[in-house]
């Protein structure tokens, strides 16, 4: 299996690739992401320069693919946040893990696994006291054998 590694700003094409996998295996074809990929036009700029910032607080893991050089075959991508502390976490640092994907030809070979061992070491680096994220079903146990457990959420949201 190959290893995981940080990813670069020349990844920032691939990074979006693999989200709209991710995407379209949360959501499907329809609302709200479905197959539409005219975002990442406009995203990759963003991305590319948030992966060029060695020290802040956006970074990606990813496995290159064995076979196809220049694409990826698995990804963890996450932020780093700052909340007021409480208990359990006095320093308020958290990480959100908010983009896994594997390319579906490629699953089950470990690589989705590796990228979010090395994200959660990148967290425990950085003193995060909580890493928070929201499941699939299909993932649920790849979480769930890294420590995760289900939490009641009260958690909403506006678009703006």
């Amino acid at each position: 299996m190959s290893e995981a590694r940080r990813a670069t700003p020349e990844d920032a094409g691939e990074l979006l690739r693999l989200r709209q996998v991710m995407i379209d295996s949360v959501f499907g074809s329809g609302p709200p992401g479905g197959s539409d990929t005219s975002w990442q036009a406009e995203s990759e700029a963003t991305v590319r320069r948030r992966l060029g910032e060695p020290e802040g607080d956006f970074v990606a893991f990813v496995v290159d693919h064995p076979e196809r050089p220049g694409r990826l075959a698995a990804l963890a991508v996450g932020t780093m946040e700052y909340r007021i502390g409480r208990p359990g976490n006095p320093h308020g640092r958290v990480g959100h893990v908010f983009s896994v994907a594997t390319d579906p030809e490629q699953r089950r070979r470990g690589y989705a696994r590796a990228c979010m061992e090395a994200l959660l070491d990148w967290f425990r680096e950085r003193g995060a006291g909580n890493v928070d994220l929201n499941a699939s079903v299909e993932a649920e146990a790849l979480y769930v054998s890294l420590g995760f457990v289900r939490k009641r959420d009260p958690a909403m949201r506006l678009n703006l």
